[in-house]
């Protein structure tokens, strides 16, 4: 086996290792005692009050999506930016191709509206108000 093998394997072995360690450790160490209390919900030192089952709506979801595509877009160009002279121009026709992609992906969100946060009802009262000012 190579050198290479070896420290992969070494490599594995010393963090599923440290993985066990911390495991054991947290049950050894950690509270047993159970109670009444214990099993209620606790968030930053308030009590939970009401249902915890509370229906949010996909946009929520959508927006948190959103975040994540564009946010690692982010990082791509950034390390494009970081490598712009050693790819030359093919890199930054490469990267011209990619913003245009983002640009008309998040294009075609707003079109269908997927950057809409008001509900369709509030949203026609807006356009009624603005198109009627009192």
């Amino acid at each position: 086996m190579s050198a290479e093998t070896w420290a992969i394997a070494v490599y594995v072995t010393v963090t599923f290792a440290i993985i066990g360690i911390m495991l054991l450790g947290s049950w050894l160490l950690g509270g047993r005692a159970w109670g009444r209390a214990k099993e209620e919900p606790f968030e930053s030192g308030v009590l939970g009050a009401g249902s915890t089952r509370l229906r949010l709506s996909a946009k929520f979801y959508l927006v948190a999506m959103f975040f994540v595509i564009f946010d690692l877009e982010a990082v791509f160009l950034f390390a494009w930016a970081i490598s712009v002279r050693e790819s030359g121009w093919p890199g930054f026709i490469e990267a011209l191709v990619f913003i245009s992609i983002l640009v008309a992906s998040l294009a075609y969100l707003w079109r269908i509206g997927g950057l809409e946060w008001a509900p369709d009802g509030r949203r026609k009262l807006a356009q009624r108000d603005k198109a009627n000012p009192a």
